[in-house]
């Protein structure tokens, strides 16, 4: 695991964050005087209606966008004053992600999915600790197996031991049980919350179902574009 500030020290702060969007008549606010601080190995949900700006939020949380003004420190530096190319650089250092859709590469096994980021990462012992991910979220015969060959509930926990092999110290989750069902999703939030405590990783969930936000430490609420 990358260094992580010692536990009371915060891992990602924003600060009077604004985000617009440039319409051909009128410049439209998505997001409005965002402030947060998230301390290391916390878990905070972020909840809302359908169009709150939480995702967005999410994206520039993680340094996938960047704010029309204010701030925003993940890990140390503030990521408004670096390029795109170090931004990426201190997500593959410090951040792991899901998503609703899966986002598994279609012409790679789970296993191969698994250990893209660790040799991105030039990493060691890659086939590894990427079967003893696998089968920690117990797909350890699924292995070989492609997406389209694995169930909905099993693509995302593919996409979960992908987003935990590196140990991150944050991990953005965006409605990570958005497309399953109700069975399948709870299984899969009980091992996206086994393996962040296991892990002491900090999490940032995005979620409209109450159920999921209410097993994190935290909970804020986005509406019309501003935290409450």
């Amino acid at each position: 695991m990358t260094s992580m500030p010692q536990n009371g020290n915060p891992v990602l702060q924003a600060s009077a964050v604004i985000k617009t969007v440039s319409m051909p008549d009128q410049e439209l606010t998505i997001l409005s005087g965002i402030d947060l601080t998230v301390m290391a190995a916390e878990s905070l949900a972020i909840v809302g209606e359908s169009g709150s700006g939480k995702s967005t939020l999410l994206g520039l949380l993680a340094g996938l966008d960047v704010p029309s003004s204010g701030a925003i420190s993940l890990m140390g530096p503030a990521l408004n004053s670096m390029t795109e190319d170090q931004r990426a650089a201190v997500r593959a250092a410090h951040v792991g992600f899901v998503f609703q859709s899966f986002q598994l590469l279609p012409n790679l096994t789970a296993l191969e999915n698994v250990m893209l980021p660790l040799e991105i990462a030039d990493e060691k012992a890659v086939p590894e600790r990427a079967r003893n991910m696998l089968a920690k979220v117990g797909l350890e015969k699924r292995l070989n197996h492609y997406p389209s060959q694995l169930s909905g509930g099993e693509q995302q926990r593919v996409a979960l031991a992908r987003a935990f092999v590196t140990e991150p110290d944050i991990l953005f989750a965006d409605e990570p049980t958005g497309n399953l069902d109700t069975h399948t999703g709870e299984a899969i939030a009980d091992q996206l919350f086994e393996l962040n405590a296991s892990l002491d990783t900090t999490l940032i969930l995005v979620t409209h179902d109450m159920h999921l936000a209410r097993r994190c430490a935290r909970t804020v609420t986005m509406n019309a574009g501003q935290l409450q």
